[in-house]
């Protein structure tokens, strides 16, 4: 049996109540949309029965096309607007996308089309309702038979788009490497004026530190997030134990990411990254006074996301004759060591899978440092919550950084399918 044709395609253009989205299915008779088409024709459900495309009364699109509507049709004033403007420009983009040979001509009489159609029941404007629909069902057409969006434009924008609708942005680590500042200091009042007096950018990560933690619970979470809604939230949580119910106490929070204690059993971190993952947030596992960071790291049978290599604020400052650069550097040659432990796991996108972060006394002169090592994370605090000037002494990291370090403002754009995005080297 031959193989039916089956495309999808979905398009959203237009602004305001009168905005047009539209998500359409074309393909054979005798496939699977044939079957739709007939059952959606023959069987309409109430405040959603389908129409054909006309162009005007008496005149059908070819390919034969059914119009349905996505909001419940209630009252005859909903109905004109789909009987009307909409079924007009569904069936004139149908039409020229036939003229303009996007369409096949020796597809006319073997492909349907079912286009579900939504108007906002606030939409006034018949105009604009008929243009929006013309351009979003013609774009959505378009997309369907060149089977759009290509997998790497999904993998560039997905970390960085904005949905309008949802209205918020949820951040992920898609661009390294990045400066996390570590709320440590005790004191809801510092930290809030902390996070207020940060500069504006994509590459800085908030960390709510240990001893803040345990002065506030989960609430200084929830605290901070009031003032950072779209930042990268991370709960130094260090688990040592019952990980499963830790991570659960921070999701709740919204923490985008929980760290566990590199020094718990391998079960208990194998436990605290499964349920890390399950929630969609991110498990980091602190790599602090584990001799062997790689060793603990490879009896793992759960993928960490993040892995710190940390050195102690009291071995940092107790250093005696070792000096803390020369102590730093020491332990950051662990970075290559387990980028090479998860080589074979890189995404499909060929980004890292695991991220390395350092932390222990970093500073502008030993993070550039660092970013040459291969270090994807930054954690520094009392060098950025400590003084006088935030914003300064954060724009010194930031400047260190390569590629731009603001906002994104490739996250803010219109869509224009063009072929920018084929093989992205992921900024």
């Amino acid at each position: 049996m031959a193989k039916s044709d089956y495309f999808i395609g979905e398009a959203l253009i237009g602004e305001g109540a009168d905005l047009a989205h539209i998500d359409l299915i074309i393909g054979s008779k005798d496939g699977p949309v044939g079957i739709s088409f007939a059952n959606a024709l023959s069987s309409p459900s109430m405040g959603h029965g389908g129409l054909l495309a006309c162009i005007r009364p008496n005149l059908l699109s070819k390919p034969v096309s059914l119009v349905i509507p996505k909001v419940t049709v209630s009252k005859m004033e909903e109905a004109n607007k789909i009987f009307g403007p909409a079924q007009a420009a569904v069936a004139k983009a149908i039409a020229d996308a036939v003229e303009e040979n996007l369409i096949p001509m020796n597809k006319l009489d073997e492909w349907l089309l079912i286009v579900s159609v939504f108007i906002h029941p606030d939409a006034k404007d018949y105009r604009k309702i008929y243009q929006y629909n013309y351009g979003a069902t013609k774009l959505a057409i378009q997309r369907a038979l060149k089977n759009y969006p290509p997998i790497e434009k999904i993998f560039y924008d997905k970390d960085r788009a904005k949905h309008p609708v949802a209205g918020l942005r949820v951040p992920r680590l898609w661009r390294p490497p990045y400066i996390q500042v570590a709320l440590d200091h005790p004191e809801l009042s510092h930290q809030i004026k902390v996070v207020q007096d940060l500069p504006k950018s994509d590459r800085i990560l908030i960390e709510i530190g240990t001893p803040f933690l345990k002065k506030y619970g989960v609430e200084a979470i929830k605290q901070i997030r009031e003032i950072a809604k779209d930042k990268f939230i991370v709960a130094d949580l260090k688990t040592l134990d019952v990980g499963k119910l830790e991570v659960d106490f921070a999701f709740d929070a919204t923490a985008d990411a929980v760290v566990a204690s590199g020094l718990a059993s391998s079960s208990s971190l194998d436990k605290f990254l499964l349920e890390a993952n399950r929630l969609g947030i991110y498990g980091f596992v602190d790599t602090m006074e584990v001799d062997d960071p790689v060793g603990k790291l490879s009896q793992l049978k759960q993928t960490p996301d993040v892995v710190i290599l940390h050195r102690a604020i009291d071995v940092e400052q107790g250093s005696g004759a070792q000096s803390p650069d020369s102590a730093q550097r020491a332990r950051w040659g662990a970075i290559p060591k387990i980028k090479e432990l998860f080589k074979n796991q890189k995404l499909a996108s060929g980004r890292d899978r695991v991220l390395v972060a350092v932390a222990g006394g970093i500073e502008p002169e030993t993070a550039k440092y660092a970013i040459d090592m291969g270090a994807d994370i930054l954690i520094v605090g009392r060098f950025i919550t400590s003084s006088k000037d935030i914003k300064n002494a954060m724009r010194r990291f930031l400047n260190i950084l390569p590629g731009y370090s603001d906002i994104d403002l490739k996250r803010i754009h219109t869509e224009d399918d063009d072929n920018a995005v084929k093989k992205p080297s992921w900024d």
